[in-house]
Order: structure tokens, then sequence, then C-alpha cells
């Protein structure tokens, strides 16, 4: 069995109307669900200790079509700085078209930068940023790959785990 598709990130949120604010301002996200939760579930589901716990969950679409889940907690814990070297998820990522304008662009409207755009040496250009939670974004333009990548990547899979990634097929379960 095989999973359908990439479904979404989950990220929980500090202030749910700023966040959305913000993604809808600098990234295009449009709200597409909003709803609470009821108390009795978010203690017992998500193990929010307290008496009348809360939580607003909503969906925000990216351009593209992918998801991302927001969750907005009361009450809150305090966020938790990423480190990369932890293991678990440390960013998310924006595929663009010119990074050095959206570079540019991102200063301009005031986000935190975290570093300056950089090549790889497959050409790609890539650079990263904070959002008004400090959760990293990436923002990254793929250049050629991009096209390969959307409209071949299936069959890349498919002849990369019979041959150079085969070994990472073969691991016992």
């Amino acid at each position: 069995m095989k999973a359908r598709s990439f479904s979404h990130t989950g990220v929980t949120v500090a202030d749910f109307d700023r966040f959305v604010q913000f993604y809808a301002e600098h990234f295009g996200c449009r709200l597409v669900a909003v709803g609470e939760s009821d108390p009795a579930w978010v203690r017992g589901f998500f193990g929010v200790d307290a008496e009348e716990p809360r939580c607003r969950i909503g969906w925000l679409r990216t351009p593209g079509g992918g998801m991302l889940e927001i969750f907005e907690f009361t009450p809150q814990q305090p966020a938790q700085e990423v480190a990369w070297s932890r293991v678990g998820l440390t960013h998310i990522s924006f595929d663009v078209k010119n990074s050095y304008k959206w570079h540019d662009h991102l200063v301009k409207k005031g986000v935190e930068i975290v570093s300056e755009v950089e090549e790889s040496k497959h050409g790609h250009t890539f650079f990263f940023a904070k959002d008004c939670d400090g959760n990293l974004i990436e923002l990254i333009d793929l250049k050629y790959r991009y096209p390969l990548l959307r409209y071949m990547g299936w069959l890349g899979g498919w002849i990369f785990r019979r041959g150079m990634y085969k070994k990472y097929y073969e691991l016992a379960p």
C-alpha cells in the first residue's frame, strides 16, 4: 500500500487571526475552514489539562494546493526554539520564482530573515525567514527542476527506487 498524496502540515499558533493574516498577506494562503473543539475533546484527545480548555482549528490552503492545519490552544504553552539537529520537524517550504526578489520583498515587508539567498551546487536558490510565531520558512526556487519534479517526479521515484536508491527500499521492517 502507498499514500495517495501529501495532505497537510499541522502548526500550533499563538494567535490564530495574526497567523492567518501573515500567511494571507505574504504568501497568498486562504483560510478555507475554521471551527472550535469541544472542551472535553480538547482535554482528552490533546491532553490539555485545564478546566475549560479551548482549541480553534483552521485550514489554510496554500497556492498550489498544499494545506496548513492550524491550532490555537487556550491555555497555551510557551514556544520552543527550533534546533536543526534535534529530531523532529524543522521548517515548511514554499516553492517560489526568483528567490532574490522574494528576499527583498519580505525584507521590505518587515519579515524576519534568517539567511541570505544561497545557491546550491545544482543551481537552485533558497533562503530562510521566520513567520509571526518564529516558525522557519524556506523559500526555494527550484529553477528547471520545478517542472521536472512536478510533472515527472513519479517517474524519477520509480527509476531511482529500482536503481541508485534501491538500498533504502530493502531495509528490514
